[in-house]
């Protein structure tokens, strides 16, 4: 029997599901969230703050603060009053009023910026609080998650392992992309130990992560207004852009399964075509009939609390009514890690250059 002294210590990492039932062909579910904070998010709060207690950049009676748009600021919530620090979590209008909630019980103060910035969206109008912030208070202490190596660092170390482990003989891994620490996490790992395997990072429609142009997001957890600092792209195989309707449909299809999953659930990819599409530029070596392959996970899928918050209702609702108005989004050409004979047709995404290209 497990004893564990902080709620740091409790992380279930070795949970898949078999969502088959719901996507018609095998696909594996990493499960994340299993733990006190609720997401794979534990992870990257746990490292980042003991690297920088480790360069002495944090110190007993100081304050973290951070950007988030919930998950992170929930985990790191969790991490502070542990360890003995206070939390500003700086957030926006679109972070469920459960995030919000728990993070205060947990003892953070939570700012919330509801004005975006006019080029850099609501995460540059809370980048700059985050800077005014430690600019009034040489005590606070800003992690930076979207360029703190320790974002990425814990999935090389924690959740990519993980994966393989569990699957040695791995094909395809879809992988979401917010600040894109577990997929850049990800990407080192098999790209060093494992380099055949497809590496496809799945983004929000309306994100500029990849040099899409910038659109209205409503659902929390994936996609950026400003492109991380952390991000590699050379190191991917492909990019799907998903609508937020999609994301909708995936949670509640797994839903009726009895899955109660989060919005990173947009992860896996319910929509047969459009998975076909991206899995075009895998080697056709691989021996299934209708050149789906056997091995394939999708990671992180969080737990569904915010679904329970009415925003999710209403987003929800918003994102299913503008999809059946503007239809489906123009199919593209793009070359793919630098090779133009594997092409692959995608809704509007792409990697910006290819493997090596920088």
């Amino acid at each position: 029997m497990p004893v564990i002294t902080t709620p740091q210590e409790f992380d279930v990492d070795d949970l898949f599901v078999d969502v088959r039932r719901v996507t018609g062909y095998p696909l594996y579910l990493k499960c994340e969230g299993f733990n006190f904070a609720g997401s794979v998010k534990l992870r990257a709060a746990n490292e980042m703050v003991d690297s920088a207690e480790h360069t002495g950049a944090l110190r007993p009676g100081m304050t973290i603060v951070e950007s988030s748009s919930g998950n992170l600021g929930v985990a790191l919530s969790l991490v502070a009053i542990s360890r003995g620090y206070r939390f500003v979590c700086v957030t926006d209008s679109r972070c469920t009023q459960a995030s919000r909630r728990l993070m205060q019980r947990l003892g953070a103060e939570v700012r919330v910026v509801s004005r975006p910035h006019p080029d850099r969206g609501l995460l540059g109008a809370r980048l700059d609080l985050v800077a005014r912030l430690c600019g009034e208070h040489g005590d606070y202490h800003w992690l930076n998650q979207y360029a703190n190596a320790g974002n990425w660092t814990a999935h090389y170390q924690t959740t990519a392992p993980q994966i393989a482990k569990a699957f040695p003989e791995l094909d395809v891994l879809f992988v979401g992309a917010g600040t894109t620490g577990t997929l850049m996490g990800c990407a080192r790992f098999f790209r060093e130990t494992n380099p055949s395997v497809t590496i496809v990072a799945v983004d929000a429609a309306g994100s500029v992560t990849f040099g899409g142009e910038p659109g209205p997001r409503l659902i929390p957890g994936m996609g950026t207004s400003v492109r991380p600092a952390l991000l590699d792209a050379s190191l991917l195989d492909d990019v799907v852009l998903v609508p937020e309707a999609d994301t909708v449909r995936a949670c509640r299809a797994l839903l009726r399964e009895g899955f109660l999953l989060g919005g990173s659930t947009r992860t896996v990819p319910v929509n047969r075509e459009r998975v076909e599409r991206a899995l075009r530029i895998i080697p056709e070596r691989l021996p299934h009939p209708d050149g789906i392959p056997h091995r394939v996970v999708t990671c992180p899928g969080s737990q569904g609390g915010p679904m329970n918050d009415p925003l999710f209702d209403r987003v929800a609702g918003l994102a299913l009514r503008c999809r059946d108005r503007a239809g489906a989004p123009p199919r593209t050409r793009r070359s793919v890690r630098g090779r133009p004979d594997r092409a692959i047709a995608r809704g509007g995404g792409g990697v910006r250059g290819g493997r090596g290209s920088g």
